[in-house]
């Protein structure tokens, strides 16, 4: 076999096998500090459909452009800046860095000449010469204990989730309070006027979102940093929670309704960001899921407040105290955030991207045992912060997720997530599969199957409950069971629940009370039971990991902007296809698209669970017509292999398989790769 240095001949790939074809690489140097080695792509490899994998004639020198070169190395530089270096010039690098930004005294000096060493692969800190027994035993504590942190932390954690279920009580006390002010408002009747207004008052908040509050993430992240950012969309929140206790009129609450997106939009982007850049590593992807968990807990919460309130009496001069009383609810959350997100700490990234390291300093330490720790963070954030501005230049970022196929394949798998599920950030709900339709009309839902008012909302709490229960097994299976698995496997049941739901409501009423009643609640028991681990996490989780490190934040704004654009329309055209539909056509209509969703994720979505930066380029580089064709043959082959039990064969899909897995399902990826 030839050698495997990229060299100006043509290398010899034609004696090895399919799972031996892939990249080779080679080292280069690109400059940051004039100090960072970096490994990066030589070649410029194009797709083959026949062996999906790079041919040949694609590994001579010179066939790409600097552009090109550059494009490639872009995840290499994001990946580890750090790799390759010596300890002696890190340890001089984190000297360097601490003096130049005058960050503390002799101590804080050391401590980021062994950090930056630390950083470079912070599972090897045995091998880092210097380290005092304490630091030795803070570091292992940290390896071996991921869930061992300062208090400090966990106060973080706290507000993040409290954050969560603030957007969750936002979205369900709606649910309750409509039952009655759509009465006192004059819309409660059947007719298109009234159908539209009440969906147009549930969607206002999400409207607010997609044309306008996603986008001010960043300004104001930009002038009030994380913490303010989160203060003041949760007093926007609980500003406009209180305000809609006060509306007189349809036109009214709108206003409030639509200004309570100033409180949600922001807030979904900043939360997540947060707590990503404050905790962990070990611990990151975890809290990611936590955001998921307590927006379900505080849907849950929601329903609890509705059902609460439902009896409370009017006063003089009052009308209808109980549903203003569920309206405002929702502000009791916000406020406990807006009295204790101060007591965190800023993100420590925020700090730097102002310049101020020393204070960036000052807030890890805060959050971490040790000051190593803390050294250790800080430098690597700094060295990803340059590596990041040193790509930013020169690119539209727009463009370059349209134009390169391998960041249009991942724009056209996340946008599919989003267009099926609305995401709630980082984290997302469902949007096509129905899950919007019962979180906003699960009451009006069960009053027009049989239940009394009392009965609903006691129902819908139930269904909250489940919801919320649910989400906490997808920590561990979104990570174990993988992506697209955990999709395909929930759709086809998402499905038959909301037929099985729908079809309920053609059970006579006057002679099979009881029954009509148990089934619909019991459909929409499993759909939740269902939804929860599958469909809820998934498509946040998703949409931020497949796009590259370069485009990511890009991405995940045109992701956010869309799932509430989808949850919007939704809301609004809900009422108005039920009364047309009938609620069996209606949640037929969004059972059949989940029949849809199932071969779009089959044919459309690559999985992404365990795969380096570099596998994911491959992932995404793939053709969707060929990725669409594979998927199809996935589908006869568990047909055949496990319905028919005939013997079928179904080879790799990309050159790094292993098809000596191929009996794990749809995706036969081991915990390395696909």
């Amino acid at each position: 076999m030839a050698s495997p240095n990229i060299g100006p001949s043509i290398p010899d790939t034609a004696s090895k096998t399919s799972s031996e074809r892939r990249l080779e690489y080679d080292w280069d140097y690109h400059d940051i500090n004039h100090t960072f080695p970096l490994r990066t792509f030589r070649p410029d490899p194009e797709y083959d459909d026949e062996n999906h994998s790079v041919p040949p004639a694609a590994l001579r020198v010179g066939t790409t452009t600097a552009a090109e070169r550059a494009r490639r190395n872009v995840n290499a530089k994001l990946a580890n800046p750090l790799a390759g270096i010596s300890h002696a010039m890190l340890e001089e690098m984190g000297a360097r860095y601490a003096r130049k930004h005058q960050v503390g005294d002799q101590e804080d000096i050391r401590a980021f000449s062994k950090g930056a060493v630390l950083a470079q692969d912070p599972s090897k800190y045995q091998t880092v010469a210097g380290l005092t027994e304490e630091e030795q035993l803070v570091l292992h504590t940290e390896e071996h204990h991921r869930w061992h942190q300062p208090p400090l932390l966990y106060i973080v954690i706290v507000v993040c989730s409290t954050c969560a279920a603030v957007q969750g009580m936002d979205e369900t006390v709606v649910n309750g309070g409509q039952l009655f002010y759509k009465y006192q408002y004059g819309i409660g009747g059947d007719d298109p006027r009234s159908t539209w207004l009440t969906g147009l008052l549930n969607a206002a908040p999400y409207l607010c979102c997609a044309f306008l509050g996603c986008w001010l993430t960043v300004p104001f992240n930009s002038l009030f940093g994380r913490r303010g950012t989160i203060f003041l969309t949760c007093l926007f929140s609980a500003l406009a929670c209180f305000w809609q206790a006060f509306a007189n009129t349809w036109w009214h609450m709108f206003i409030a309704r639509f200004f309570l997106g100033f409180g949600i939009g922001p807030k979904s982007a900043t939360v997540p960001i947060f707590a990503a850049e404050t905790t962990p590593p070990r611990i990151r992807g975890a809290l990611v899921m936590q955001w998921q968990v307590w927006t379900a807990a505080g849907i849950m919460l929601g329903y609890a407040s509705d059902l609460c309130l439902y009896k409370v009496q009017d006063q003089a001069g009052v009308i209808g105290l109980n549903w203003r009383l569920m309206m405002a609810s929702a502000m009791l959350p916000a406020l406990v955030v807006v009295a204790c997100v101060f007591m965190c700490p800023e993100s420590p990234r925020w700090y730097m991207s102002k310049g101020r390291h020393f204070k960036a300093y000052q807030s890890m330490c805060k959050l971490r045992y040790n000051k190593i720790q803390a050294a250790r963070d800080i430098y690597y954030m700094h060295t990803l912060l340059e590596a990041e501005n040193d790509i930013k230049h020169g690119r539209n970022k727009f463009v370059e997720i349209i134009t390169r196929r391998r960041n249009r394949n991942a724009m056209i798998a996340s946008e599919l997530l989003m267009f099926l599920q609305q995401v709630r950030r980082d984290l997302p709900r469902l949007n096509f599969c129905g899950v919007n339709i019962i979180s906003y009309y699960s009451s009006q839902i069960f009053l027009d199957g049989g239940f009394s008012p009392i009965s609903a909302l006691s129902a819908s709490l139930g269904f909250g409950l489940i919801n919320w229960i649910f989400a906490i097994p997808a920590i561990y299976t979104i990570d174990t069971f993988g992506r697209r698995n955990l999709l395909l496997t929930t759709y086809p049941f998402l499905s038959l629940f909301l037929f099985f739901t729908g079809f309920s409501f053609s059970i006579p009423a006057d002679t099979k009370h009881s029954t009509r009643t148990a089934c619909i609640a019991l459909g929409i028991y499993l759909y939740g039971i269902v939804y929860s681990p599958g469909q809820g996490p998934v498509p946040f989780t998703y949409s931020a990991e497949a796009y590259p490190l370069y485009v990511r934040a890009y991405g995940m704004s045109l992701a956010t902007a869309t799932t509430w654009f989808f949850n919007a329309l939704l809301s609004i055209t809900w009422p108005s296809m039920q009364a047309a539909f009938t609620p069996q056509g209606a949640f037929s209509w969004y059972a059949g698209w989940n029949v849809v969703g199932f071969f779009l994720i089959l044919t459309l979505l690559p999985e992404t669970k365990g795969k380096t930066l570099e596998e994911l380029d491959q992932v995404f580089s793939v053709p969707t017509k060929v990725h669409a064709r594979y998927g199809l043959r996935q589908l006869r082959y568990f047909v055949m292999r496990y319905v028919l039990r005939r013997d079928a064969g179904l080879g790799p899909l990309y050159a790094h398989e292993d098809t000596r897995d191929i009996d794990r399902g749809f995706d036969h990826d081991d915990e390395k790769g696909m």
